[in-house]
């Protein structure tokens, strides 16, 4: 076998960065948790004494954590005076945990695929599924924190008013369904925004529903928000004026039925809004950093928890529009559109 060198090296070269920021992950972690972006946000160049004192940790630590830093253009360094800075445009990333781009979070998902490996090479070995629920607890975390600020972020000022006219009914007053809905933080900014209608939100996960109830009391929206542990396919019909599927419907091994289930218990003039990370209908045209990330935690998670449910369908977090589509259709949807899509995201709307 012949061996191309420049071809090796250059591969090499790639894991060696993937490694790198492997080891960078845990680095910001440990940022996140000692407060110390926060103890730099806004405050200048400051020596590693300065940190060390601002954060109440120790300073030789955090003088190699600070150059681990500087080495992955996460801090700015100044030579002349040996100081370290948090821009604004990093502290937006790193220390400001209400920033749509806030990113220190989704290492947790991360350090939850590394403790559940020995699930996933039992997984993968025999085609058993592994449930939502049998991950480690970072997971759930870890995925909340890290989905509440993109929605906060596009929920409310993109996705609704993409949709036709759903925008100026939730003012006046409607009933909304929000399905797998986690630690409820859609439910609960969508409730926020629309002080008129009521909202009610369903998970199978029991744990989950805990937090979102606690979510919705710290946020004052308890008196219209109702979250009870229930599947997609069993949560009681009440004639929702819009079912939402927060990147949840992919993960589901009987999508299928959960969306029967939708528009048996859609209003007439309802409208189903599924939220789906973006992807297209062709492998090739998937390759970027974004689907390589969705990719692999499909592979862990998503598909993981649908064939725990011996499904009908694994349709993994790439979906794409022609896969989801088809599910929508089979269940009786005959108007279906993308309203918008971003570089992470498909908004798709669905009505009778």
């Amino acid at each position: 076998m012949n061996i191309d060198q420049q071809k090796l090296e250059s591969l090499v070269g790639r894991l060696f960065g993937d490694l790198s920021a492997g080891y960078g992950g845990v680095m910001v972690s440990l940022g996140d948790k000692l407060g110390l972006y926060r103890a730099m946000a806004g405050a200048g160049p400051l020596s590693s004494h300065e940190v060390a004192k601002r954060s109440g940790c120790a300073e030789r630590y955090v003088r190699e954590w600070l150059n681990a830093q500087v080495a992955g253009g996460y801090v700015d360094y100044h030579v002349a005076s040996g100081t370290y800075e948090l821009t604004p445009e990093q502290a937006a990333i790193l220390a400001d945990d209400t920033s749509p781009v806030y990113l220190p979070n989704a290492w947790q998902c991360v350090a939850s695929m590394w403790a559940d490996e020995d699930k996933s090479l039992d997984a993968m070995k025999t085609g058993r599924g592994v449930s939502w629920g049998e991950h480690d607890g970072r997971l759930f975390c870890g995925s909340a924190a890290f989905f509440r600020n993109a929605y906060a972020g596009s929920l409310v000022q993109q996705w609704l008013p993409a949709l036709d006219g759903v925008v100026e009914r939730l003012r006046a007053g409607i009933t909304v369904a929000d399905i797998g809905c986690g630690h409820g933080h859609s439910t609960t900014l969508m409730a926020k925004a629309f002080p008129n209608s009521r909202f009610f939100g369903f998970d199978a996960h029991e744990g989950s529903i805990a937090a979102a109830r606690q979510v919705a009391q710290e946020a004052s929206v308890a008196d219209r928000v109702s979250f009870k542990i229930a599947k997609a396919d069993t949560y009681p019909a009440h004639g929702y004026d819009l079912i939402c599927f927060f990147d949840s419907l992919h993960d589901m091994g009987h999508p299928n039925d959960a969306m029967r289930h939708a528009a048996t218990s859609l209003a007439p003039d309802g409208t189903v809004m599924l939220i789906e990370p973006f992807a297209s209908d062709k492998v090739e045209e998937n390759i970027n950093p974004v689907g390589r990330l969705y990719y692999a935690a499909s592979t862990t998670m998503c598909c993981a928890h649908a064939i725990s449910e011996n499904g009908t369908h694994v349709l993994g977090a790439q979906a794409g529009p022609k896969q989801l589509y088809g599910v929508l259709r089979q269940a009786g949807f005959g108007q279906v559109r993308t309203a918008m899509q971003t570089a992470f995201n498909l908004v798709i709307e669905a009505r009778l």
